[in-house]
């Protein structure tokens, strides 16, 4: 009898999933969480869409998942979500108290110092007549972002490099839960994900995303990353797991943590600088994982069950890359985009996970969009190969093959961030 996995969420990232564990012999199916992004996990396997079924609980009942992936932290703030965990269901997620690491950005940066563990510095201000005052006493460049994280907070991150840029953005930051300023550190970015399961942490991938909207790291910080790379890296090779993941192993034993968790991180004269905390794969990041792992069904149920997972590794596809075709206008609100076609001018031979497409007249297009009149994310197309430049390279052959009037991706993945001669 097959595994059943339920996703909760929409898009590439529900659509990768469902596909990948239906490769590794798993029944897929999908709680469809927002009203758009449909296509793809429709194609892999059946779904359900949350404006119907508001609660997916008796879903569950009857579909006797073996394993449910929530795609965001937002099932929590659901009305159903304590019945879900009262039940003790197989969620791939921390519960309870073990989710403010992620979810209050003020209790993380506590936790790590608490614990020993370099962070910048960071303040939680009422509005932005405070925020404006701290500068004067502390100026400086801040990253502003809500303090409770959200997928629909009001207030998403906004990175500033100078005092101007961040007293300019002030004015117009939406403050109405609060600000959260946290130390500029340079755009030098690097994650690192384990599974804590049945009291171990488990080193699994390095990785680093292009937050930026265009090539060279210029334009807006997009809603999601627009391209992503992530190396095998049950070794933590470059310390990242060591310096701030196992030293909060205290607090994950008192919380009852247990499940996948990413640490973003900027190395500052020889330190690594905890930025931010996430308990879940991430959305660029689970797709290559799973083809990196040589059972990943096995494996995730066992760490969804707290138990210590048996960890295969496929030497093929060790390193990967992601990246996304964005829709014209992305990620601007623009005047209205007409349905445009999406044409695959020629079959890809690597992974194409679908974001806002529809079907219309056996055709594919542009989805007509849920809220503001904006251009959005078309697809993510994903390459794994045993070298860096080998998953890069496809990636971009077969991205080429995919048209859609206006749309774009960036062009320096695999150009690292990094200071050279360190990481990727």
């Amino acid at each position: 009898m097959s595994r059943r996995v339920m996703v909760l969420g929409v898009g590439a990232f529900a659509h990768a999933v469902m596909a990948i564990l239906k490769d590794s012999g798993a029944e897929t199916g999908c709680y469809l969480t927002r009203s758009y992004g449909h296509f793809g996990p429709k194609s892999v396997g059946q779904t359900w869409n949350a404006e119907e079924y508001p609660s997916p609980l008796d879903l569950i009942d009857e579909f006797c998942p073996d394993l449910i992936i929530p795609m965001s932290i937002a099932w929590a703030e659901q009305s159903w979500s304590k019945t879900l965990v009262d039940a003790n269901a197989p969620l791939l997620s921390a519960v309870g108290e073990a989710m403010q690491i992620e979810i209050s950005r003020d209790h993380a940066a506590q936790l790590c110092r608490q614990h020993g563990i370099s962070v910048p510095d960071s303040y939680l201000v009422q509005n932005r007549e405070e925020a404006i005052e701290l500068i004067r006493t502390k100026p400086g460049p801040y990253v502003l972002k809500n303090p409770i994280c959200s997928p629909f907070s009001p207030l998403h991150t906004i990175v500033c490099e100078t005092v101007e840029d961040t007293l300019g953005w002030l004015h117009r930051a939406d403050d109405s839960e609060g600000l959260f300023l946290q130390e500029f550190m340079g755009n030098a970015e690097i994650g690192h994900f384990v599974f804590i399961s049945g009291g171990q942490i488990l080193s699994l991938v390095t990785n680093q995303e292009y937050k930026r909207a265009f090539t060279g790291n210029m334009g807006p910080v997009a809603g999601a990353p627009l391209g992503g790379i992530a190396e095998a890296d049950p070794d933590d090779r470059y310390g990242l797991a060591k310096q701030l993941i196992h030293p909060l192993k205290p607090w994950f034993e008192k919380s009852g943590y247990y499940g996948p968790l990413q640490v973003t991180a900027i190395l500052r004269n020889g330190t690594w600088h905890a930025v931010e905390y996430n308990i879940r794969l991430g959305v660029t990041t689970a797709a290559l994982l799973l083809r990196m792992l040589d059972k990943p069904m096995e494996t995730l149920i066992e760490v969804a069950n707290n138990r210590i997972p048996s960890m295969e590794w496929n030497q093929e596809t060790r390193y990967g890359c992601t990246i996304t075709l964005a829709g014209q206008g992305y990620p601007y609100v623009v005047p209205s985009v007409p349905r445009l076609p999406v044409d695959i001018r020629q079959p890809l031979d690597c992974d194409l996970w679908w974001n806002e497409v529809d079907g219309l007249e056996g055709k594919l297009c542009m989805a007509s969009h849920h809220s503001l009149d904006k251009g959005h994310r078309i697809c993510d197309v994903n390459a794994c190969a045993a070298e860096l430049d080998h998953a890069v390279a496809k990636v971009y052959e077969n991205i080429a093959r995919i048209r859609c009037l206006g749309s774009y991706y960036r062009l320096d993945l695999g150009q690292s961030l990094w200071p050279p001669g360190r990481g990727f």
